[in-house]
């Protein structure tokens, strides 16, 4: 399928979809990590820069979906907290995560919370670690939804300029593909210019 096609079977979609898989992949990263959720919001973003969605409810969707994960895994953290990391009932917790984002949470608290999203590798367990530590509910977040808003501005703004330019990007792809294609050539023939020599070689 050449690249006109697929952007042109992307563009038919129907909008609620791509913003509901935003929602979505915005949601489960903070239930299920780790979640490819930024590479997605970041394509989805690039189809305002083509006119096919609206940059604003594609920045709401990816908050909202973030923030409901965050109040999701707060309280699985208050409910179930202790049991879960006492014995290790969920596989995907790095022990090595868990004591870091304690360590964290000792020294910041709450400013944890702000600057979670932006936080690679622990962000999934701040919100299970604000519930287990009891942190205010209300307050937790409202500073997620802030961590949420700055994050995703960031990638929906880079979608977006992305989106805007993808003819430009379409160019680098293509000519880059022309030099590996070049380059496997020249090795093929190469190869098979060694075999022909050294088959020759050995016939007396």
């Amino acid at each position: 399928m050449e690249t006109k096609q697929i952007l042109d079977f992307i563009l038919s979609i129907d909008n609620i979809w791509i913003y509901l898989a935003i929602f979505f992949f915005a949601y489960i990263e903070n239930i299920f990590p780790p979640s490819p959720s930024d590479v997605i919001v970041v394509f989805c973003a690039s189809l305002s820069g083509l006119g096919k969605t609206d940059f604003t409810l594609t920045l709401i969707s990816a908050v909202l979906g973030s923030t409901l994960g965050f109040i999701t895994m707060y309280f699985i953290g208050d409910k179930f907290g202790d049991e879960i990391i006492e014995k290790g009932k969920i596989k995907f917790i790095n022990p090595e995560n868990v004591k870091k984002v304690e360590v964290l949470f000792s020294k910041y608290g709450y400013f944890l919370i702000v600057i979670n999203r932006f936080l690679a590798g622990t962000r999934a367990f701040v919100a299970f670690f604000a519930g287990l530590g009891e942190y205010d509910l209300k307050k937790s977040i409202l500073l997620s939804f802030i961590s949420a808003s700055l994050w995703y501005l960031i990638l929906v703004t880079s979608g977006k300029i992305l989106g805007e330019n993808w003819h430009l990007i379409a160019d680098v792809i293509s000519g880059y593909s022309k030099v590996v294609t070049a380059i496997l050539t020249l090795v093929v023939i190469v190869f098979v210019l060694r075999s022909f020599l050294k088959s020759k070689k050995r016939k007396p």
